[in-house]
């Protein structure tokens, strides 16, 4: 079945019912927004070259238009390509490229185009911004109906950055999403037109897969006026609608706890809030639970399982009276509906209760593979699990516990950034011999981008100068924070750099 039929049944059942909100203004009702899909489905479709099974590419900040494209890709039988609006423009130009993407839809603003991707004037795909005469006329055009498609064809490809420094497009098929949209109501929440769901996380990660199971039941969608998250006026926003929920990294929950702003929260406006990304401080989670009381709920998952794998509900945050209820809590939680989790050895093997190993997972809502790249795959999905590459352990009770993350990823303010990409764009520079990039512990955003360099002989660099070379060909954001100078890396006896004993330098204040 074609997930676009989810947003027709419910423009049928509730048509009169908010869709879509930007601040406290209505948009759309779902009468609306589906005639407004029907016809841009008809104006994608209607473009040279573009056929069913293609891939168009969405780099845009939050808005109402990411609702419609979503949407109208599927309505008209192609693929959307989600991307991270910080990224890079040659980052951009990866994405489009490997995925192949006809068209790539833009926010003006973002100053995303063919020459600062850096492509020839036969550019691989079309760029068009939403703001402009071209994407009007297409919203204008006459209604397509609704293409049957195959279940196992591909609806969303979510690119996650990897240890080669290039991204991997984690393949999610419609058979996919709708696996994630019945997980939300079994595990989560059921929803309807009284619930409403803020976005002012990126539409193209968590939000905006937790769209999906909010819209196919009439619930309303919030888009802040900022367009982004600012504290104050999420607490305005929370104050103002009803049965609120939305997503946050655990940067963004302190960040509200943390605010002046938290002191005026209406706490009974709020449903749910899901958290995950990264890891939740215990000591942080008691606070947070004050200012959210009865509304806190963890997921666990990746790009290639959407949001996913575990979770810890809040009914086992409000039990407090439980003998392991800090251990749960320090937890990911227990398998969702439907996905069977194990922790294993290097051969796949079983581990006993409180021993670690890798996480796996076996599940409808596992990837149909990466695009275009068949030897990740013969890794990633071998014996028919998902090897997530997370370290934990499980307990007795079938609680999971991540003790580390495989590839020495960092998790900052939510966000993925892995090293190998950080110390590809620093070896750019001609001064630089060797670096290291690790993660330091930071009280706002969990963790931030360090560097270790060595330099080659007789030669300098500023940290201005290795900043530019950075965000040059990289996202502003995955530059380091800081950079140290050393003589040498630590390696072992194979020649392998040894993080673990830059962070421990870290750690000891012996940089």
């Amino acid at each position: 079945m074609n997930t676009a039929a989810l947003l027709a049944a419910t423009a049928r059942s509730f048509g009169q019912a908010r869709a879509v909100s930007v601040g406290d203004r209505p948009i759309w009702t779902y009468a609306q927004l589906h005639e407004r899909v029907a016809r841009l489905a008809g104006g994608l479709r209607s473009l040279p070259g573009v056929a069913p099974g293609d891939r168009i590419a969405l780099v845009m900040k939050n808005g109402p238009a990411y609702f419609e494209l979503l949407w109208a890709a599927w309505h008209g039988g192609l693929c959307a390509v989600p991307v991270n609006a910080k990224l890079h423009p040659k980052e951009v130009a990866y994405i489009i490229e490997n995925s192949g993407a006809k068209l790539c839809f833009v926010s003006s603003e973002l100053g995303i185009d063919a020459a600062s991707m850096g492509w020839p004037p036969a550019a691989p795909a079309r760029v068009i911004a939403i703001d402009d005469d071209g994407y009007a006329a297409l919203a204008r055009h006459e209604p397509l109906p609704l293409q049957a498609i195959d279940p196992a064809q591909p609806a969303w490809l979510f690119y996650t950055s990897g240890t080669t420094g290039r991204p991997k497009g984690a393949t999610l098929t419609h058979r996919n999403l709708q696996a994630m949209v019945w997980r939300y109501y079994a595990d989560i929440d059921p929803v309807s037109p009284d619930d409403t769901m803020v976005h002012a996380a990126p539409m193209s990660h968590a939000s905006g897969l937790y769209s999906l199971p909010q819209i196919a039941r009439g619930g309303h969608q919030v888009v802040p006026e900022s367009q982004g998250f600012d504290p104050a006026e999420m607490v305005d926003l929370i104050n103002h609608h009803r049965q609120v929920s939305f997503f946050g990294a655990p940067t963004i929950v302190m960040r509200i706890v943390n605010d002046p702003a938290a002191a005026r929260l209406r706490a009974e406006r709020m449903k749910t809030l899901y958290y995950g990304g990264a890891p939740m401080y215990l000591e942080d989670l008691r606070r947070a639970m004050e200012v959210f009381p009865g509304s806190l709920l963890q997921i666990y998952g990746q790009g290639e399982t959407p949001n996913t794998i575990t979770s810890v509900s809040k009914a086992m945050h409000d039990d407090r009276q439980h003998p392991r209820h800090e251990e749960r809590l320090a937890s990911v939680g227990i398998a969702r509906t439907g996905v069977e989790v194990r922790v294993v050895d290097a051969d796949d093997r079983d581990l006993p209760p409180g021993e670690i190993g890798e996480v796996i997972v076996r599940s409808d809502i596992v990837m149909a593979g990466y695009w275009n790249n068949p030897q990740a795959n013969a890794s990633a999905l071998r014996g028919g699990w998902l090897h997530t590459g997370d370290l934990g352990m499980l307990d007795a009770e079938g609680f999971l516990t991540l003790k580390d993350r495989a590839k020495d990823m960092i998790i900052s303010g939510g966000t993925n950034i892995y090293p190998r990409e950080v110390e590809e764009a620093l070896l750019l520079h001609p001064a630089v011999d060797e670096v290291s990039v690790v993660g330091r512990r930071h009280p706002d955003w969990g963790e931030e981008v360090v560097a270790f360099v060595v330099m080659r002989p007789g030669q300098s660099a500023t940290d201005a100068q290795l900043d530019q070379v950075v965000v040059e060909n990289i996202a502003r954001f995955k530059r380091p924070k800081a950079y140290f100078r050393v003589a040498a890396l630590p390696k072992n006896n194979y020649g392998k750099v040894l993080k673990t004993e830059l962070r421990a330098r870290l750690a000891g204040g012996g940089a």
